[in-house]
């Protein structure tokens, strides 16, 4: 199979890289420090089994880098309830299609088993999922040992579920994480399952993979690049579950106490400032309307000019409903339990997706597992209703009042009984706003993380067929300690 190449321009993605590596561009590798001077397109190619390649790069079969080594046998026993100095990596560290879970908990083996020496783990060692249970979406897929792990135990140890590549050359085991973390190589990678339920990997087909490999500088140059996006990723990441956090704290905050207040009351939903009232949602709509999903088995009822939603359409980081997930005609309308909910709205999920609510800014059709609401607005904005269904005080009243075996539900009467806090109309338009506030910024970090993601992908396509190449030039010797 011959690598993908990319469809974005080269001149964009070098454009990128260099904006994206301003801030790292002296780094050391082993004993010997680089630095990345710069980009260039090649111009000069060779033909091989995998396709062009730079002219003096190489090609080479899994086998003749690396020795592959299966990780330790254990069983349940062996595992620790509580934190010890052994930190045991599973392929539950492992994100679908390689890399490590932020997310994970760490699991440990317990202090007094006695572990092979080939089963440990030190910073750069590289692993890959040889058992998967997710639908190959890990199998084959590449594990690198970072500062993370090391942090976490005294002692690393890979499980029997991942395999070590262990260099039997000068390699540099990162880039070789990115490579086998390449669309084009896990796509290779996948079709060495065997199995149905459980799948396992092939290692003999493994073991014959074809690779290429760059000098050894621009594999440390090619993985400074793409470890610079990753590292960008994260920080996003770590920024959005910081704002997350925040806006939940601020929502609690902003429901219960107000802004501004000094006096408070005691009420059945809680203390509440003393100037707000307590009013059963029942009180504060005008109509509720019900809906339904056309018959499927009619080409008639769909591809209209209608929008059409389920609770899948109700955002989860906005309250806002812009667009609708499919569309239905006039016809199918007629002939179907659905109804459009006018614009300004109120749709709240009371079946699938129980609790989820927002304000629909377009007339949109709804399906059976969700109402609308059309509320009396002299009263209270649907916005402020939207993000108070959505508070943890109103979700816990909602699961409690569901009811059902397979998939729970709401009743609306249940709904309709739950208690609204309810501030002035200038206060709540001031509560609306600063969370409307914290949703843009959380929505506009969320997108700075998809570009990252986007680049880092057209990155790996072109560094990783030599299309674009790295400079990159030896400074010296370090005296500090080395990596791979």
């Amino acid at each position: 199979m011959k690598y993908q190449l990319p469809v974005k321009t080269l001149d964009e993605y070098l454009k990128q890289a260099k904006t994206i590596m301003k801030q790292t561009q002296v780094k050391t590798s082993s004993q010997t420090i680089y630095k990345i001077t710069g980009f260039y397109k090649e111009t000069e190619f060779q033909e091989t089994s995998i396709g062009k390649i730079p002219k003096d790069w190489s090609v080479a079969k899994l086998k003749e880098i690396f020795e592959i080594q299966r990780g330790f046998s254990y069983r349940k026993k062996d595992l620790s309830e509580i934190p010890t100095s052994i930190r045991f990596i599973t392929i539950n560290d492992m994100e679908k299609e390689g890399g490590r879970k932020r997310d994970a908990k760490p699991v440990y083996l317990k202090e007094e088993l006695k572990i092979n020496n080939r089963f440990l783990l030190k910073k750069g060692d590289l692993l890959i999922a040889n058992t998967d249970m997710s639908k190959g979406f890990i199998i084959g897929a590449p594990l690198y040992v970072d500062d993370t792990f090391i942090k976490q135990g005294r002692t690393l140890v890979y499980s029997m579920d991942l395999t070590k590549l262990i260099p039997r050359r000068s390699v540099n085991t990162r880039f070789f994480f990115y490579l086998l973390s390449w669309n084009s190589i896990r796509k290779i990678m996948k079709s060495f399952a065997q199995g149905t339920n459980v799948l396992h990997i092939n290692h003999d087909l493994v073991r014959n993979l074809n690779v290429v490999i760059p000098p050894l500088e621009e594999q440390w140059g090619i993985a400074e690049v793409l470890s610079s996006v990753d590292r960008a990723i994260e920080a996003t990441e770590r920024l959005i579950e910081r704002l997350e956090r925040l806006k939940k704290a601020l929502m609690q905050e902003l429901l219960t106490r107000g802004i501004g207040h000094k006096e408070y009351k005691q009420t059945e939903i809680g203390k509440i400032p003393k100037e707000w009232q307590v009013v059963k949602l029942q009180n504060i709509i005008l109509k509720s309307i019900g809906g339904g999903t056309p018959s499927t088995k009619n080409p008639r009822y769909w591809d209209g000019d209608i929008p059409w939603m389920t609770s899948v359409g109700i955002p989860e980081d906005d309250i806002y409903i812009t667009k609708g997930e499919r569309f239905i005609t006039e016809e199918g309308l007629r002939n179907s339990a659905t109804n459009i909910i006018p614009k300004g709205n109120l749709i709240v999920a009371t079946r699938v997706g129980l609790g989820k609510a927002g304000v629909n800014l377009i007339d949109i059709a709804i399906n059976q597992d969700l109402v609308g609401l059309i509320l009396d607005k002299k009263q209270i904005m649907p916005e402020f209703l939207a993000y108070y269904l959505r508070s943890p005080k109103a979700l816990t009243y909602i699961m409690a009042a569901a009811r059902g075996t397979t998939i729970k539900g709401i009743s609306r009467q249940a709904l309709f009984n739950i208690r609204i806090p309810l501030p002035l109309l200038n206060e709540q338009q001031k509560i609306v706003n600063m969370l409307i506030t914290f949703d843009k910024w959380i929505k506009l970090e969320k997108k700075r993380k998809e570009k990252l993601e986007r680049l880092k992908k057209g990155l790996m396509n072109i560094l990783l067929t030599g299309r674009v190449r790295v400079k990159v030039v030896e400074q010296g010797v370090s005296t500090g300690s080395s990596s791979r």
